[in-house]
């Protein structure tokens, strides 16, 4: 049997409303608080990733860097440039090229993305199964799904939502 694994899926944090182009926006100041507010709630809860998927766009890196400076983590993430306007498939077959001994697994990305990805992926049985409400997952948002098996069990209604938090600083 596979041991278990879990996926994290986190909508990058608030960010300012005007840049030169949208790729390049940055988190605002409030942004920056909740993006650490939710790393201290990921130390807190004993998750740290062994591989993270991050999307290029500046909100997505600057999220993952207060995030884990929240958390404690020292992970160098994988900065993905299809995750930027990627869909749930997208999302999903990154996932399953995940290395074997990773045991978790956090994608930073964007809605409407993320949001599809995590009411895709919940089987209804987690006991946070009902938190999320249907369409909406906010910034600095953060469910965390068990996976039994391998990367490439990670399929829709195959995970248990077991968290969902949201970082508020």
């Amino acid at each position: 049997m596979e041991k278990q694994r879990l996926l994290v899926v986190v909508r990058h944090a608030k960010a300012e409303q005007f840049a030169a182009s949208d790729v390049e926006r940055v988190l605002s100041d409030r942004g920056r608080e909740d993006g650490r507010a939710l790393g201290e709630w990921f130390a807190a809860q004993g998750i740290t990733p062994d591989v993270a998927y991050v999307s290029y766009a500046a909100r997505t890196r600057e999220t993952w860097d207060v995030v884990a400076d929240g958390a404690g983590w020292g992970l160098a993430p994988q900065i993905d440039g299809n995750l930027y306007g990627t869909d749930e498939t997208g999302v999903l077959e990154l996932v399953h090229s995940t290395p074997d001994d990773a045991s978790t697994v956090v994608v930073v990305g964007h809605n409407p993305t993320m949001a599809m990805l995590v009411q895709l992926l919940d089987d209804g049985e987690g006991q946070a199964s009902g938190e999320i409400e249907l369409g909406s997952f906010p910034t600095s948002a953060a469910a965390v799904f068990t996976v039994d098996g391998t990367w490439d069990d990670v399929v829709p209604v195959g995970c248990r939502l077991v968290a969902f938090h949201v970082g508020r600083g």
